[in-house]
């Protein structure tokens, strides 16, 4: 018995090694350089759009290497290898994500090009918590006071009406939305302004499903989770529902396989918000969030949320470097053993969002902090508890989670930066976190609290009137010249083209104020000026 057993005990475990080397394995393949990437730099817009670059020169971001894709020959070599599935690619991070048995992805070390091969990271969404419970128009919305419905306290609660009446609904500004699926958007009245042609009403710009690899990104994909999300900041039905930035332009991204959880759904969110990034959106929201796979073996440890660490938030710290804003559910786990928030929140530049009640009493379900390295997060909080949505049938529906407070936020702050459109990302994000009402004493819970939007609009109006800089002539002939105001005799001037590329830098001081322009073709240029922390991005015309 005991030999029969034995025996049995080999056998089974040759079966198990067998079996272990046919494991398909998720890994990320990185490459050592990018060949053409001085043919793309030369020639940006064939990588980037236009308002890609606007958006860089107006934050002073100079184009680099991680503009550039990901060389298509490395790229072909690998999808012609035998037993080798190429699932995404990013060129931020000079990556493809590869699927196959972990002996035929080695064999891409044979390749001068690979510099390695990481099978360590991992990802699962916790994002989606919601219980809904069913209750009982094509202009602008502008500049009136709004009968919000339903979602009056959501946006009273940030005074978001403040910056509504005066006319700041999110007009010209961009939002990428990054979630499950969207099915029903292009058919429910709610959004019916979305997709009328008018853009000063809002629309929706366009979009993709990087799940299935498919253009039409309204397929049923058996969620319905990214609609809802959508209508806390497009919704609008007149004296029912009104989002926090209804007038503004929305990219549609599904990156969320509900069916599973494996690393591969991290990759694909890098993939998007590189697309987002080169479409020139202002802000990235994500009701998303990952810390558990289907496989335990890819999971994180709380050691890994240091905001650096997985390959969503490095994805993510790219992404904020290129001047979008980036705004991210806290998590749902206030109330398991693992309460802390999820990949990408735990990125420093990314203002994740907690929730709180229709009192303004956290919700024990909101995940918090703080991060491994000890930083404060959640940053902000806004509601998440019976928070009023659309649901699947296009009604009305109370639900909860911070997948709601996260969007409700984006949509205000879309509103806050069209008021102050020559503010950088950075800018925006420390402004608003700073008027939190919590900001000088943070909790693990509630981080820096409750923002105030009416504060900060005041704020920066206080500060804009407050001119440092004036530039004349505008349009410029021969030479303009720089007028210092409040004392200052002395500034950083750069000189940009439209394509942010750096044409001239220097000190421009108070006595010697002028600089000639003589040798520069007509066009359009873009001027900053910088003292300490004040800043001015002037566009320049020269006949």
């Amino acid at each position: 018995m005991k030999v029969i057993c034995s025996t049995l005990l080999i056998f089974l475990s040759f079966i198990s090694v067998e079996a272990q080397t046919e494991i398909e394995e998720n890994a990320w393949v990185y490459f050592v350089d990018k060949p053409s990437a001085n043919s793309f730099l030369a020639n940006p817009l064939t990588m980037l759009s236009q308002r890609a670059l606007d958006r860089r020169t107006n934050q002073e971001i100079p184009l680099g290497v991680q503009d550039v894709p990901v060389e298509a020959s490395y790229i072909s070599a690998v999808v012609n290898l035998t037993g080798i599935t190429v699932k995404a690619k990013s060129k931020w991070l000079n990556v493809l994500h590869v699927q196959g048995t972990q002996a035929n992805i080695d064999l891409l070390l044979n390749f001068s090009f690979v510099a390695s091969i990481d099978y360590g990271y991992a990802i699962s969404g916790q994002s989606i918590n919601t219980v809904n419970t069913e209750i009982q128009n094509n202009n602008t919305v502008g500049s009136t006071s709004l009968l919000y419905g339903a979602s009056v306290n959501q946006i009273q609660m940030l005074n978001g009406d403040y910056l509504h009446n005066l006319g700041y609904t999110g007009n010209t500004m961009k939002i990428a939305v990054m979630d499950a699926g969207f099915k029903g958007v292009e058919s429910f009245s709610v959004f019916s302004r979305l997709g009328d042609g008018t853009l000063s009403n809002g629309e929706i710009l366009g979009g993709y499903d990087y799940v299935n690899r498919n253009a039409d990104f309204y397929a049923d994909t058996g969620n319905t989770h990214g609609l809802s999300v959508l209508s806390t900041m497009g919704g609008y039905l007149e004296n029912q529902y009104i989002g926090t930035a209804p007038d503004a332009q929305y990219y549609l991204f599904v990156t969320e396989d509900v069916s599973s959880e494996t690393p591969l759904e991290e990759s694909l969110w890098v993939e998007a918000a590189e697309k987002a990034d080169s479409l020139g959106v202002d802000i990235i929201n994500t009701s998303l969030g990952y810390t558990t796979f289907d496989d335990p073996k890819y999971d994180y440890t709380y050691s890994d949320m240091d905001g650096q660490t997985t390959f969503i938030s490095r994805g993510a710290q790219v992404a904020a470097s290129k001047g979008v804003l980036l705004v991210n559910s806290a998590g749902n786990s206030g109330n398991d053993p693992w309460h802390y928030i999820g990949a990408p929140a735990d990125v420093e530049e990314v203002l994740s969002i907690g929730a709180v009640d229709a009192l303004e009493q956290t919700a024990s379900f909101s995940s918090y902090g703080p991060t491994f390295d000890g930083r404060v997060k959640p940053d902000l909080l806004a509601q998440g508890e019976n928070v009023y949505v659309i649901n699947f049938e296009g009604n009305i529906a109370l639900s909860n989670g911070t997948s709601f407070s996260s969007p409700i936020m984006s949509g205000m702050l879309a509103c806050l930066w069209q008021a102050y459109p020559t503010k950088t990302a950075q800018e925006i994000r420390e402004y608003i976190r700073n008027s939190g009402d919590l900001y000088t004493m943070p909790t693990a819970q509630r981080g820096y609290g409750i923002p105030n939007f009416e504060m900060v609009y005041n704020t920066l109006s206080v500060k804009d009137q407050i001119d440092v800089f004036e530039v004349f002539p505008n349009p410029v002939k021969m030479s303009f010249q720089v007028r210092f105001m409040s004392g200052i005799d002395t500034c950083e001037m750069a000189l940009f083209d439209v394509l942010g590329n750096i044409l001239a830098k220097r000190i421009i001081q108070k006595a010697q104020p002028t600089f000639s322009m003589e040798s520069f073709k007509s066009g359009i240029y873009f001027l900053s000026l910088k003292f300490n922390s004040e800043k001015k991005i002037i566009k320049l015309i020269k006949d």
